[in-house]
């Protein structure tokens, strides 16, 4: 990856709520906050989206899943929620950041490129990266701030997939992205 390969980028941060947190996705979490803080830290645009369950619900009448309904479930992380100030944030009922507020926040800010980080891998992640390449958008995972509340073997399964929907090169590690973001010395 190189920085002329990112266009007018922003990161996305794909449900990083308290619901979402457990004994296999809480390790991410530090690295979510540190690459925030490393990418508005020069100055790029940040998003973040917050998944909210609704009574009646697809995840509740296929998966008998009534979680993150209310707060404190739905409440971005105690360690993201201060680096969320001042940044959008996009709630969304479904898997995917292109909800019609964020489809209409991305065009609006005319990002190009949109690099993802969050919970869950395998889904709110992947879904969000597979919409953003189908609409044209320069998708990227950060795979080291990424995580699955279902384990690793379900974070591994979905960047599995990753690789196969949007591109094994679309997958980079944080050093490999803000190292991307970076003017070496002869770009100065």
């Amino acid at each position: 990856m190189t920085s002329t390969q990112l266009r007018n980028p922003a990161l996305v941060v794909v449900d990083v709520q308290n619901g979402f947190i457990n004994r296999h996705s809480q390790h991410a979490v530090p690295a979510i906050a540190d690459l925030i803080k490393a990418w508005a830290g020069i100055g790029l645009p940040v998003v973040f989206t917050r998944y909210l369950n609704e009574p009646g619900s697809a995840y509740e009448r296929y998966f008998s899943w009534s979680r993150l309904m209310d707060s404190p479930e739905t409440d971005l992380a105690p360690e993201i929620q201060p680096l969320a100030a001042g940044h959008p944030v996009v709630d969304k009922l479904g898997y995917t950041l292109f909800s019609d507020e964020g489809a209409a926040l991305v065009a609006d800010q005319g990002w190009g490129d949109l690099v993802f980080c969050g919970i869950a891998t395998e889904s709110c992640v992947l879904k969000s990266a597979a919409d953003a390449f189908e609409r044209g958008y320069g998708p990227w995972i950060v795979t080291d701030a990424c995580a699955s509340d279902a384990g690793p073997e379900t974070h591994e399964a979905g960047l599995t997939v990753a690789r196969r929907l949007i591109g094994r090169r679309q997958l980079v590690t944080t050093s490999n992205l803000l190292e991307s973001l970076t003017p070496t010395r002869a770009d100065r």
